[in-house]
């Protein structure tokens, strides 16, 4: 037999019970928090703006009319989630089936399951300290540790980002071989969206690698570019109230203390927009309907999305996401 005639599950019956088993301690933990867990649409007219995002499409045919309606898989339920709040929802969380048109990996499924949950009330530090009870209470972690993106550059790669020049940041990616994702036009300044993308390079290669070994690490304070939905720091704009947790060489998290303002967050999904056709990707169709729930009003609040599959693979010792998904992509 073929592997393509293949028919059983990628995840042993024995590890989709032990996912059930914690899925359960999930919601327990919520229900024990007064946190009420929702339901949002899959599909929407619309879709993110994020340059590093893209979205699977689809077509839904009326038979009633000639006309076909554009639709996207949503990659997280957050819109959805934030209009819900904006309607007078108490806080909320759900685990939810999302699609990213990306890599297939040890790490990576188009479709995976999302936990996603926002705390009204909550800053930014008291919504990690939220995903930290998660995580001991699942993984058995001790309390994690925190550190700012800045930090962390000046510690691995001796890079202060308040002072460091285009031509440095492009001297060390040419030092460290990957001159060949240098804008070859490059002679001394970077746009906004080279420079994130040479910095998240910088990041995920030298950085994210030696961090989060022992216990969980939660990463706070990114650049104000790289968080587009996350509010400004009041006391550095210069970076955002946006954290992402690590363990064990896994991204697990990441969360925002929330932007409210309507205006701000139209500007920044233009910004999105406007980088993306700069490294010539299509431009996404904006969520009016989310941007009108935010001037009704967003209550102030944290939230964060916080992958299910790779934290079952940490809970259960799995060493690919396929082993915890009862049908991976490879497995369909």
């Amino acid at each position: 037999m073929t592997n393509s005639l293949n028919w059983r599950p990628s995840a042993s019956i024995d590890c989709l019970i032990k996912r059930n088993q914690i899925l359960r301690q999930i919601r327990d933990y919520f229900s024990r928090h007064n946190v009420l867990e929702v339901e949002t649409p899959t599909l929407s007219p619309s879709t993110v703006t994020d340059l590093h995002l893209e979205a699977m499409e689809t077509l839904h045919t009326n038979p009633l009319s000639v006309k076909k309606t554009h639709l996207y898989l949503q990659t997280s339920p957050e819109y959805y989630m934030k209009r819900l709040l904006c309607a007078g929802a108490p806080s909320i969380f759900q685990i939810a089936k999302c699609f990213r048109d990306d890599e297939v990996g040890r790490y990576h499924n188009p479709e995976f399951t999302l936990l996603e949950w926002y705390r009204l009330g909550f800053s930014m530090e008291s919504l990690i300290e939220d995903v930290d009870s998660i995580l001991r209470l699942v993984l058995d972690t001790p309390h994690c540790e925190k550190v700012s993106y800045g930090e962390l550059f000046i510690k691995y790669l001796d890079i202060d980002l308040k002072c460091v020049s285009d031509e440095k940041i492009v001297s060390i990616c040419n030092d460290l071989g990957y001159e060949n994702l240098v804008p070859t036009h490059f002679s001394n300044t970077l746009s906004i969206v080279e420079k994130d993308t040479l910095l998240q390079l910088l990041f995920c290669e030298k950085i994210e690698t030696q961090i989060g070994t022992d216990k969980p690490i939660v990463v706070t304070h990114f650049p104000a570019s790289q968080a587009s939905l996350a509010k400004l720091s009041e006391a550095d704009p210069s970076v955002s109230q946006r954290f992402e947790f690590y363990y064990k060489g896994v991204e697990l998290a990441n969360g925002f203390e929330e932007l409210s303002e309507e205006s701000e967050q139209r500007v920044r999904f233009d910004l999105d927009n406007n980088a993306r056709v700069q490294v010539g990707l299509a431009p996404k169709p904006i969520d009016e309907k989310f941007l009108n729930a935010l001037k009704e009003g967003l209550p102030s609040c944290a939230g964060v999305a916080l992958g299910i599959d790779r934290l079952l693979m940490l809970a259960l010792d799995k060493k690919q996401i396929r082993e915890v998904i009862s049908f991976d992509f490879g497995a369909l």
